[in-house]
């Protein structure tokens, strides 16, 4: 993957891996009537990616020594919830995407009616997953995860983000209103707050103290900026063999970006900023985030 380290790329490879495996033991196939139903949640989560998100959960995790099978249910809960929200977003109502990932997007490969419904138990089953006594034999740390997850995912964080992001495609008085830090704050709801959990998860699950919890979540903060700038770039220069989707629709549609806002130069001297600062944050772990680090280099110069 172009942009990545080789010991990032080893262990991306190796906790993808162990997600997948983890995703299967939760998303097992049923030989029930709503068969179908998991066919298509299956299908959404199991046909690649970067797991970029769950791999924020491991790596951090493993930084305050968490049993692993305790991460890896929790990395698979982050993914089904980020897995769930593509599916929606693919939907003909949102942005009406044929591919993902490369492949047909799941209303595409089944019908939007199961579409919808696979994202509605994506969803579901995510909390069900953190809430169970495997994930943790604390029962306060699960309801921190779940009540974490929920504010990162909901009207506040990720959805809330994409509700504003439909009204500035829609409205043209919200957009006019769409300045840099509106645009930030946009992207810190729909992006931002779900790469937070992912960092910070490792972080509750392990009992972190507040100082190492402060500086995971100043990098999270700047990494999910940085993404989506990078996203933005991408949807401008990017190839729609590599992203596996289709690109330029931002531009088409007249939405407001990064890049439309502060133009190539500037938008790239932004992510720049955002990763160095980034980086800067994990001081107090030295050598045990230098995948964390890896992984700030690679958001900033990732082409999918």
């Amino acid at each position: 993957m172009p942009g990545m380290s080789e010991a990032l790329k080893a262990a991306l490879t190796d906790k993808s891996a162990g997600v997948a495996e983890m995703l299967q033991h939760l998303l097992p196939e049923v030989a029930e009537t709503e068969s179908r139903l998991f066919d298509a949640m299956r299908y959404s989560t199991m046909n690649g990616g970067k797991r970029l998100r769950p791999f924020l959960v491991l790596t951090t995790a493993e930084m305050f020594h968490v049993a692993p099978s305790s991460a890896l249910r929790a990395a698979a809960a982050v993914e089904m919830i980020h897995c769930y929200s593509l599916v929606h977003d693919d939907l003909p109502a949102m942005d009406n995407d044929d591919l993902r990932r490369g492949k047909p997007t799941c209303h595409r490969q089944f019908d939007e009616a199961t579409a919808i419904l696979a994202g509605d138990g994506l969803l579901t089953r995510a909390f069900e997953v953190l809430a169970h006594p495997a994930t943790h034999s604390d029962p306060a740390v699960r309801s921190q995860l779940v009540l974490d997850l929920a504010q990162a995912a909901g009207p506040h964080g990720m959805v809330g983000g994409q509700m504003v992001d439909m009204l500035a495609e829609r409205d043209d008085a919200v957009r006019a209103g769409l300045d840099v830090a509106a645009i930030t704050r946009m992207h810190q709801m729909k992006t931002g707050r779900m790469i937070a959990f992912s960092c910070m998860a490792g972080a509750t699950l392990g009992k972190a103290p507040a100082q190492l919890r402060q500086a995971l979540q100043a990098y999270a903060h700047d990494l999910g900026l940085c993404f989506q700038i990078v996203d933005d770039l991408l949807d401008v220069e990017g190839s729609a063999d590599e992203m596996g989707k289709t690109i330029g629709k931002d531009q088409a549609a007249g939405k407001i970006t990064f890049v439309s806002l502060l133009g190539l130069e500037r938008a790239r001297d932004q992510a720049r900023l955002l990763a160095g600062q980034a980086v800067q944050h994990l001081k107090p772990f030295d050598a045990e985030a230098d995948l964390l680090r890896d992984v700030a280099a690679y958001v900033l110069d990732r082409r999918s």
